[in-house]
């Protein structure tokens, strides 16, 4: 099991990741201080990292933590300027997110850094997905799927098998500033099975949904 370590101290933000990432079987330690760091992250295996902390800029930070142990980093901010980013960068960080962000985008992230190189395609049966260019392809054709949809069924392939409850899904495909129904997990799965028929994409009484290979 791989270990993430989120630095953030939004607690609403920091409890949806939380949620998301050990539901997507991860260990994670959370912290929401640059002083709370140092532990933990010779413990893990990935970082997400908020670049404003109560302390200030945590790029300050990031090249000691880094010399302690190299790990892949990922930058949450709210600033949007190009060289933000590049400064980010340049200190060692992987990847960078601007807030607000999908929470499905962020996962796709960490599994990409943490993945060994030539895994980036995902493939059930007669079913294909490349998460880095959200290609689909069913039975050797392109499937155009909406991004929720593309989302959905990330989730399922990610782990064939598995039981999601509805509410699950609604976490980790629409995250924690959306509230839409259980009954929009419902039309979706109605969608994907209508575009992928040969999909076994079974429901579970009471619970939610898995996809059956």
């Amino acid at each position: 099991m791989s270990s993430v370590l989120l630095v953030e101290d939004d607690l609403l933000l920091g409890e949806g990741l939380v949620k998301l990432l050990t539901q997507s079987g991860y260990q994670c330690f959370w912290v929401t201080k640059a002083s709370e760091v140092e532990p933990y992250w010779l413990k893990a295996d990935i970082v997400i990292l908020d670049r404003q902390l109560p302390e200030g800029d945590s790029l300050r930070l990031l090249p000691q933590w880094l010399s302690n142990k190299a790990l892949p980093v990922i930058i949450l901010t709210a600033r949007v300027e190009v060289g933000d980013r590049i400064e980010g960068l340049r200190t060692g960080a992987r990847d960078y997110m601007l807030k607000p962000f999908e929470h499905l985008e962020l996962l796709a992230r960490v599994q990409a850094q943490l993945r060994p190189l030539g895994e980036s395609r995902l493939s059930v049966n007669d079913l294909e997905l490349n998460i880095a260019t959200q290609q689909v392809i069913y039975q050797g054709v392109d499937v155009t799927l909406t991004k929720k949809e593309f989302k959905l069924l990330s989730v399922l392939i990610q782990k064939p098998n598995r039981v999601y409850s509805r509410e699950e899904l609604l976490n980790q495909v629409w995250g924690y500033q959306s509230f839409p129904t259980t009954r929009t997990i419902d039309n979706h799965i109605l969608h994907l099975r209508q575009k992928f028929p040969t999909l076994e994409i079974e429901t579970v009484r009471g619970i939610g949904y898995r996809l059956k290979v």
